[in-house]
């Protein structure tokens, strides 16, 4: 239909989003044509030690500068709360605010969709959305009866957050943050050495991995 939309959500914890992300949401966009993509900041992943992550006003906020430059990528608070971040909640509450025809699609890595079968009422988020899954080329991963993929195949983005977390408690450079997303770390003094303090086991529950 002529006014239909088609919308991509992209969660993760964004602990700090990077260029990759970017690139990633930026080659959705060109091949399916989306109208949107949606950048979700999890407020309390299932996956994640919450204590380990950096508050969600930070990571929402570093979101909101490196999306900027893009007038598609939209970051949302959706997931902002104390609620475990699950992603058939997130899919229910978006699916509400969209008309029957519009299309709603989930950018995902292959390894979180190799798990996807773990995931809290996985049968039913097969049902609200098409996953965009990131793979390597010739790469192979299950696909659960009923799951609705497109591959994206192509993209060879070797960063990680984790890495990037360290080169920042170091002092050292991150040519693979955006510049504003940069200055703010530094501004707020994030990811400094005594402010990654590890205090309790990590949740078992597994849900979405970040990208």
């Amino acid at each position: 239909m002529a006014n239909s939309r088609r919308i991509c959500l992209f969660g993760g914890t964004f602990d700090p989003i990077h260029s990759a992300h970017l690139e990633i949401a930026e080659a959705a966009r060109k091949r399916l044509e989306l109208d949107e993509v949606i950048f979700i900041p999890a407020a309390n992943p299932p996956h994640k030690d919450n204590a380990s992550l950096t508050s969600f006003q930070d990571r929402f906020r570093m979101v909101e500068l490196a999306c900027e430059p893009y007038p598609t990528f939209i970051p949302s608070r959706l997931e902002e709360g104390e609620a475990r971040s699950y992603t058939i909640y997130t899919l229910e509450r978006f699916r509400q605010g969209m008309a029957p025809s519009d299309e709603l699609y989930f950018l995902i890595g292959s390894d979180a969709f190799a798990d996807l079968q773990t995931w809290h009422r996985w049968q039913d988020v097969l049902e609200l959305t098409t996953f965009i899954v990131v793979s390597r080329p010739g790469e192979t991963y299950h696909v659960p009866d009923g799951a609705k993929v497109i591959r994206l195949d192509g993209l060879d983005l070797p960063v990680a957050s984790t890495t990037i977390r360290a080169r920042l408690a170091d002092g050292r450079e991150t040519p693979e943050l955006p510049d504003a997303v940069r200055s703010y770390i530094d501004e707020k003094g994030l990811y400094r050495p005594l402010d990654a303090e590890v205090t309790a086991s990590p949740e078992r529950s597994i849900d979405r991995k970040p990208l």
